[in-house]
């Protein structure tokens, strides 16, 4: 497996690359196919961020889908610790599925928790204020405030395919273009085993 290590806003030691590759080599054991981990390391320009001021993102990438998983700490020690801990978790849960989809364990079904009706969204008049927490900074009104962007290419998949991938990055939602009716779409986690999707009609 080979380890690559990119720092940002930051210096790091060869004692830190070789704790990395020591801890990384462990997840070969939930995963046997990773052909490579790019390890980044960037520091919190902002002083006030004394809890977060490292933080580690983890990306593997084997001869199945991209796992990704991130964490922030104190120092890069404890950031990559943290980073490992979901990673390996993501891992679990992936295998996990794989073993649903053979027929180990019987949830309930994509199907029939799409089923269940969805609440309607809560609308705000016009007069109302909305203020909004975006890691430290309080936003007030609906001005756009990129934390950060992300582009990544995107195959066009089954909703099965969306809901595996969703569990090996380790978030609550997955967006992807839906196969069959080549709509934009996300799938999101609701309670458990439970999933609702969002999709969009294309208008022109």
């Amino acid at each position: 497996m080979e380890i690559v290590v990119n720092a940002r806003h930051c210096e790091v030691s060869d004692r830190f690359r070789s704790h990395v590759e020591e801890k990384l080599v462990r997840l070969e054991k939930h995963d046997h196919r990773i052909i490579r981990m790019a390890v980044e390391v960037e520091k919190e320009r902002n002083p006030r961020q004394t809890d977060r001021a490292v933080r580690v993102e983890l990306t593997a990438f084997s001869k199945g889908p991209v796992i990704r998983a991130e964490a922030a700490a104190v120092d890069k020690m404890a950031a990559l610790d943290l980073a490992l801990d979901k990673m390996a978790s993501q891992m679990r849960r992936a295998a996990d599925r794989r073993r649903v989809h053979h027929g180990r364990h019987t949830p309930v079904s994509v199907g029939e928790a799409l089923g269940r009706s969805v609440p309607e969204p809560v609308l705000l008049s016009e007069d109302t204020v909305l203020e909004r927490q975006v890691g430290p900074i309080t936003v007030t009104g609906d001005g756009p405030l990129v934390v950060r962007e992300k582009s990544h290419p995107a195959a066009p998949m089954t909703l099965d395919q969306a809901l595996y991938e969703m569990e090996l990055v380790g978030h609550d939602f997955y967006l992807y273009v839906d196969k069959e009716s080549e709509r934009p779409a996300v799938v999101y986690r609701r309670k458990g085993y439970d999933y609702g999707v969002i999709s969009l009609d294309l208008v022109s």
